[in-house]
């Protein structure tokens, strides 16, 4: 056998996945190669392949710019064939995901989760693509080289960019994550304005690259409005596939119900958050249940529900930061990871979940175009529906006009984004997101 050697440098060029799955159809099975680090070294990189001389095929290298092309990075630009080995012949087609905001502290959590096969299941393989920003890409290295290092199975690749019409191709699942965080004396308009220009802009790449049935999260905050720019900013893709993310106001109401009936918090169920996800938004009592019985059955403090406890799930991100100096990152991935399960796996009989989705075609009222909170049930395909069986009194429509009321505001400070025409801001005071202080 002739011995056959790349030369590679890498200060000029990058080799990238397809690359490699190039050589790795063109290369017979029984050859050997030795794939070095890619991408760390400004040495020369240097394959060596053991093939006969007449089966070697080289692709031709394209330069790509690494501050805005994503990269594979280290082991996993590495070639693989998931049918080739007998533990990985019955895992399913592999699944991209992507998230922005990677090298962020929410981000920092969930990644691991999403790896493990915690989030999607024991067989489900996953390629990790993270997007990031010019002042974040080393950090960005630095997340990747901790998922090397975590050597999980179901993570097959992982790819870093700083550009969403890159990072996004092929999308299956965007988590969309990265926002800029109000500032000390920043009008809300102000703070609707920034982050809808960066959910516009990705809502144009999710567009133009992810897949057509791309399910989004959105979790960077204002979430619901910065999910309605973004759902309007890509009309290929169905409106009804953005998610507002409002789970972790539905696990922190389920927690204080627990705590006040004295029961752990498995036995509370069909607990709705409706409308925003601000200090308007509206934790359900009326409909939800501790241990098969409604709460008023359970809980008969009517003062406690209406005040103290809607008060608390309201601010509870606040008091939290007060406590600890920091957001919710830990609680936040976890929710995320609960809202994504809950679209992948039947939702038990009875029960619901909350997530803020497109209003229209909603059976309770509410206005349409816009993204509100409201109960859902799937059947684990990834899509949902609307839970009919609902009950509504005078308080809870009252509290629900109010948090409508704030997002049809909000949606008029962010015409200009959503190509609805000038923007005018008047909004009903100036409320604030759950984890503000």
């Amino acid at each position: 056998m002739a011995m056959a050697e790349l030369n590679l440098n890498p200060t000029k060029t990058h080799l990238h996945s397809s690359q490699l799955s190039f050589l790795s159809r063109t290369l017979p099975r029984h050859g050997h190669c030795a794939f070095p680090p890619l991408l760390r070294t400004t040495q020369h990189a240097r394959i060596s392949c053991s093939v006969a001389p007449n089966q070697v095929q080289v692709p031709a290298l394209q330069t790509q710019d690494p501050k805005t092309k994503p990269d594979c990075y280290g082991v996993f630009c590495l070639t693989y064939d998931l049918k080739a080995e007998e533990e990985t012949r019955s895992w399913k087609k592999l699944i991209n995901i992507a998230v922005s905001g990677a090298a962020g502290m929410i981000s920092n959590h969930l990644l691991f989760k999403l790896a493990s096969g915690e989030v999607f299941g024991p067989n489900q393989p996953i390629a990790l693509k993270l997007l990031g920003s010019e002042r974040s890409i080393q950090a960005l290295e630095g997340v990747a080289m901790e998922l090397e290092d975590s050597l999980f199975p179901l993570l097959r690749e992982v790819s870093i960019g700083i550009d969403p019409y890159e990072v996004f191709q092929d999308a299956e699942w965007a988590l969309l994550i990265g926002a800029k965080p109000r500032g000390p004396g920043m009008e809300r308009a102000a703070l609707l304005d920034i982050n809808g220009q960066i959910f516009a802009e990705q809502g144009k790449a999710l567009n133009a690259v992810a897949s057509r049935n791309v399910k989004v999260i959105v979790v960077g905050n204002p979430c619901n409005t910065n999910a309605l720019i973004c759902l309007k900013n890509a009309p290929n893709i169905p409106a009804r596939n953005f998610h507002a993310l409002t789970r972790l106001d539905e696990n922190r109401a389920k927690c204080q119900l627990a705590l006040k009936a004295g029961v752990f918090y498995d036995k509370v169920s069909n607990v709705t958050i409706w409308g925003n996800h601000s200090t308007t938004q509206v934790p359900d009592f009326l409909n939800a249940r501790i241990d098969g019985l409604p709460v008023k059955d359970v809980i008969k403090d009517q003062k406690w529900l209406e005040e103290e406890f809607t008060e608390t799930v309201q601010k509870r991100g606040g008091v939290l930061i007060q406590k600890w100096g920091r957001s919710s990152a830990a609680s936040t991935s976890v929710s995320i990871v609960d809202a994504i399960r809950s679209l992948v796996t039947p939702t038990p009989e009875g029960d619901w979940f909350s997530t803020g989705v497109y209003t229209n075609g909603n059976p309770y009222g509410i206005a349409e175009d816009i993204v509100f909170s409201m109960p859902c049930r799937s059947n684990g395909d990834g899509d949902y529906e609307f839970v009919k069986d609902v009950i509504f009194d005078d308080y809870l429509r009252q509290r629900i006009a109010k948090t409508e009321a704030e997002l049809l505001a909000e949606k008029k400070c962010v015409a200009h984004l959503t190509g609805e025409g000038i923007a005018v801001c008047d909004l009903p005071g100036d409320t604030m997101l759950p984890g503000e202080v």
